[in-house]
């Protein structure tokens, strides 16, 4: 006799790369995976869970009369109330765009920002450190249209795409655009702006600014980000790139998005009295933790040092908060280590090397959003790096 669940077709959750246990084993805090915020999706259950019927999402179509006509309309509206709620970004007047991830956002707008009939293709520029990924992806295709250039401190001339990652991945601080020239353009990458990382200082007012749900909420896996875009021009040209790119934008993804994104609004528009609903002050708090116990790691080390930052008013939270990047970026302070990325490797400790970023191997990018196991083994093994490496001189 057949079970009953015979006909239901059912998968095993997958969440990346598993804890770590063995104290000897391989920590990867190469990516910034952020498994950190598994635990508050846990605790919040069915609250965070949809049901998509078979039947629904089937066409390609969201809204056929509306610029960005694969933009489920929940999605749009959710993204347009978080951002009312924290208070980070200008929604007024802006074309919400939905991307596959922010990567192809920027890929968008570097279609969307380069003229078709130039004589030679734009140059992108970011400052250093910039996110290791924006040479790699603005030369992926060879495109005709733009190409990576590096350093935006080190280009002279006046026609460029500056991107700004502010707060900036891999070092954590708050940038501006480096060039000025009327004939340039800007994308601002704002991934990190949100409360758990930085201070709300104030509401993001640019032509294109990028998001990401994997850095807001936690789910990477969700593949989505949005654009907030000034320019109906610039923003029929991104529409048009993701077109031909990927046919539009998963809408069972943006459909997951929403209820994701209603969840956060919900728990400080809605009665809320043990705060367990609220994410970004379950991030904050976490965070602060971490950050906190890296310091003390890396001081009884002796091997490295962190950058400085300075506090400032969170118009979120109502009070003056500290910053805590997801990304700790660690200088290799000891004269005889001069690749940092490869003396934690020997320690079975996986970061990313500052070469990768435009600067100097003694500098390593290191995930601060990994699940608790890792980052405890992680903590562990920087502070006793010291130690341990005394013990091989003698």
């Amino acid at each position: 006799m057949a079970a009953a669940n015979d006909d239901c077709v059912c998968a095993d959750p997958t969440n990346g790369a598993r804890a770590v246990t063995n104290a000897s084993a391989i920590i990867n805090l190469d990516h910034g995976d952020p498994t950190m915020f598994e635990s508050f999706w846990r605790r919040i259950g069915e609250k965070g869970t949809i049901v998509i019927p078979g039947w629904q999402t089937m066409s390609y179509f969201s809204d056929a009369t509306k610029l960005c006509w694969f933009l489920e309309p929940d999605f749009a509206h959710e993204v347009r109330r978080l951002h009312g709620l924290v208070g980070n970004a200008v929604v007024e007047e802006r074309h919400v765009i939905v991307g596959t991830g922010s990567t192809q956002l920027f890929q968008a707008a570097l279609y969307a920002l380069s003229p078709p009939d130039a004589s030679e293709p734009m140059s992108v520029v970011s400052a250093v450190p910039y996110y290791s990924s924006y040479p790699s992806v603005t030369d992926y295709l060879r495109s005709g249209l733009f190409r990576w250039f590096g350093d935006a401190h080190a280009f002279k001339g006046e026609t460029y795409i500056e991107l700004v990652c502010s707060p900036n991945n891999p070092d954590g601080t708050i940038k501006e655009a480096v060039l000025k020239s009327k004939f340039g353009k800007t994308i601002h990458d704002l991934a990190y702006y949100w409360p758990q990382y930085t201070a709300i200082v104030g509401t993001a007012d640019h032509d294109i600014m990028l998001f990401t749900v994997s850095k807001s909420t936690g789910h990477a896996g969700t593949r989505l980000g949005w654009a907030l875009v000034k320019d109906r021009d610039v923003a029929k040209k991104m529409v048009k790139f993701i077109e031909l790119n990927t046919i539009g934008v998963s809408k069972d993804s943006q459909l997951r998005a929403a209820k994701i994104l209603k969840v956060v609004s919900d728990g400080y528009e809605l009665p809320n009295p043990d705060g367990m609903d609220k994410l970004f002050d379950f991030g904050r708090r976490l965070m602060a933790a971490r950050w906190e116990r890296l310091h003390e790691a890396v001081k009884a080390s002796g091997f490295f040092s962190l950058p400085e930052f300075s506090s400032g008013f969170c118009t979120f939270f109502k009070e003056r908060t500290a910053t805590y990047p997801a990304f700790a970026w660690l200088k290799c302070e000891k004269e005889e280590i001069r690749d940092c990325e490869g003396f934690l490797k020997e320690h079975n400790i996986l970061t990313r090397s500052g070469k990768h970023f435009g600067v100097a191997s003694k500098f390593v990018r290191v995930s601060m959003l990994d699940r608790d196991e890792n980052f405890d083994l992680f903590v562990k093994r920087i502070s006793s790096l010291g130690s341990s490496h005394l013990s091989q001189k003698v």
